[in-house]
């Protein structure tokens, strides 16, 4: 019986099942990478659109945050050798963020943030809920930037996310995990 070898991908250092250690090796080509159980994803740079709700939605939340946390963008989570995850914003403790150098371990997560884009809709729909609860992050995120747009609210209960809890545009989203926060949704979109 023939043993097929993984192949490597030229420009990118390793072979599958990448590990954290590989993707440290990885060009800094203006892509996303991530790792979900060594399976690379990648993702190009984010739209417009989608940067902008971000930054909306980071300016909403440091108003607010209080003064023992601190809001953050596109940080490592490094979950284990094999899982690395980049959310779009997150929410960790201030002496976690003044300690942490490279990559935040999801015990610090407080809240992870995704802006669903039409590259990402299946990651950020699916296979980060799944991720982020496994993880034990306690609360999840999606923005659907198409949908008005609305918030969906993940709650870690257990092992597995309750939810989620659909707010919509026009609408107060008032919520008490990572802190307490109202806002609408409307206000994430031009």
């Amino acid at each position: 019986m023939a043993t097929i070898e993984p192949t490597r991908q030229a420009g990118i250092p390793g072979v599958p099942p990448f590990t954290v250690d590989d993707l440290l090796k990885f060009p800094d080509d203006g892509n996303r990478y991530e790792l979900f159980n060594g399976s690379l994803l990648v993702s190009p740079a984010p739209s417009p659109v989608h940067q902008d709700v971000i930054f909306r939605l980071q300016m909403i939340l440091h108003r607010t945050v209080p003064s023992h946390l601190k809001v953050l963008s596109t940080v490592n989570v490094r979950s284990s050798d094999k899982d690395l995850y980049i959310p779009d914003l997150v929410v960790v403790p201030r002496e976690r963020f003044k300690s942490v150098r490279l990559m935040f371990p999801p015990e610090d997560v407080l809240l992870a943030v995704e802006v669903v884009s039409p590259s990402t809709k299946t990651r950020d729909r699916a296979t980060k809920v799944g991720a982020y609860a496994e993880a034990g992050i306690p609360t999840y995120w999606r923005v659907e930037p198409t949908e008005g747009p609305t918030l969906y609210v993940y709650e870690l209960d257990g092992e597995c996310y309750r939810g989620p809890a659909a707010h919509k545009p026009q609408t107060m989203a008032s919520l008490t995990r990572p802190y307490p926060i109202s806002f609408d949704p409307a206000d994430l979109i031009d």
